[in-house]
């Protein structure tokens, strides 16, 4: 019942906002040049969607976000455990992960265009650096929250460290792990879409770099509602594995 009040009231705002939006530059309460009718973005959409071109840009963009993603999340996991495992790495490394990642990752996008160029690895490669430290820091408190007696009993078992990370840290990670996971994403859709805006001739980003510069508002909104709506499936996507693993929580 809760679930479905919420549902009601995120609808009801949800069309409130999009009537204002459709309401206030037709009435005169704001510029139309810069805020075109909502139906004139989706119309500017529909066109868009109509072109190759924008489903190649689609494509690309999904393909460097989803490659990023996949090796960053396994990568970064296996790193926070490694460290978090060690005493010695703790108390080098952890200071220094915190320590970049409170650094905006966009100051280092220079570096990986000096060093990979504008080609496909650069933005994968930059995706993976801006999502693999909220990957780490979250497997710190995800390692913190396995049970001692369940390590106790792998240890005298003389179980190995990677069996260790396969059969008692992943299992009892996962939850904590799949709630940070929605996060690293948008982390990594944004390093993405950076990186394309600031150096590439080729996707989503990139398009917004040049309709942004051209002031073709509607294009320019209509890829922002676009985006929009790939950053909610992705959550949802998300949120529909992690309520899968829900029972590991037990």
């Amino acid at each position: 019942m809760a679930t479905r009040d919420a549902v009601l009231g995120y609808g009801a705002a949800g069309a409130v906002f999009l009537a204002l939006w459709e309401a206030a530059p037709r009435l005169g309460w704001i510029d139309g040049r810069l805020l075109p009718p909502f139906s004139d973005v989706v119309a500017a959409l529909g066109a868009m969607a109509a072109t190759a071109t924008f489903w190649q840009q689609v494509q690309l963009t999904l393909l460097e976000t989803l490659t990023a993603f996949v090796i960053a999340l396994p990568v970064g996991a296996l790193l926070g455990v490694l460290v978090q495992e060690s005493r010695f790495a703790s108390l080098v490394f952890k200071p220094l992960i915190f320590f970049v990642f409170s650094i905006p990752k966009s100051i280092f996008l220079p570096i990986f265009i000096l060093i990979l160029g504008i080609a496909f690895w650069q933005k994968v490669a930059f995706g993976i650096f801006s999502t693999v430290f909220i990957v780490m820091m979250t497997t710190f408190s995800a390692v913190e929250s396995v049970r001692e007696d369940q390590l106790r009993v792998a240890r005298s078992l003389d179980a190995s460290t990677m069996q260790k990370i396969l059969f008692v840290y992943l299992p009892s990670m996962t939850p904590v792990l799949l709630e940070a996971v929605r996060v690293a994403m948008i982390f990594n859709f944004t390093g993405i879409l950076l990186a394309e805006m600031y150096a590439s001739r080729e996707g989503i980003g990139n398009a917004i770099g040049v309709w942004g510069l051209g002031f073709q508002i509607k294009e320019l909104l209509a890829m922002v509602l676009f985006v929009s709506v790939l950053a909610i499936g992705f959550n949802e996507a998300i949120r529909y594995v992690e309520a899968k693993c829900e029972h590991w929580r037990n």
